[in-house]
């Protein structure tokens, strides 16, 4: 039987190789630069929303109490736009990235660490290279692709971003899926 002690290194590869990978999409690779626009005045929009004065967070406009959507008055708020979700970041954390950084190694590193405890319970000690990578291939595409979807779907990220994020996340499953499938232990 494998234990999860036995698939550290995989575990650890996996996430600085995914690690290394999404930095090298999201900064060196063109596909996500088409992921944001800039504001048609973006002094005007960014001085309106510092007089807002929000605290880090998201924030739907406009905004409406449970059970209050069907009222005259917000329908015409939504009628008559714009709608949206704004979210506030502090702005250390857009300067500083290192803490970003930490935490999306060890998101990595738990995306590996719940893969491998799913192939554990697939696969014992000599598994093929294959068998590993169907199992773990789509257990990683799962979990680092399918929360764009529901951000399209709920929270306004557009379908061309959700793509790409998906696609990346197709990328880093297949990474993933081979360091399992050539570190897998032997029988």
């Amino acid at each position: 039987m494998v234990e999860m002690a036995d698939l550290w290194l995989p575990i650890l590869v996996s996430a600085a190789v995914v690690f290394v990978a999404s930095a090298l999409a999201w900064t060196v690779l063109p596909h996500h630069r088409s992921d944001f626009a800039r504001a048609d005045d973006e002094d005007r929009l960014t001085d309106a929303v510092r007089r807002c004065a929000p605290k880090p967070g998201m924030y739907y406009f406009p905004f409406v109490d449970q059970g209050e959507e069907r009222s005259e008055e917000y329908q015409q708020k939504v009628a008559a736009g714009p709608v949206g979700i704004l979210r506030v970041r502090d702005p250390q954390s857009a300067l500083n990235m290192k803490g970003a950084m930490v935490k999306s190694f060890v998101f990595n590193a738990v995306v590996a660490t719940l893969v491998a405890y799913i192939a554990i319970g697939a696969h014992g000690p000599g598994a093929e290279y294959m068998a590993v990578f169907g199992t773990v291939g789509p257990a990683t595409f799962l979990a680092y692709a399918f929360s764009s979807v529901q951000e399209s779907i709920w929270m306004g990220l557009p379908r061309s971003a959700a793509v790409k994020q998906a696609l990346d996340g197709f990328v880093y499953a297949l990474l993933t899926a081979g360091i399992f499938g050539w570190l897998w232990p032997a029988a």
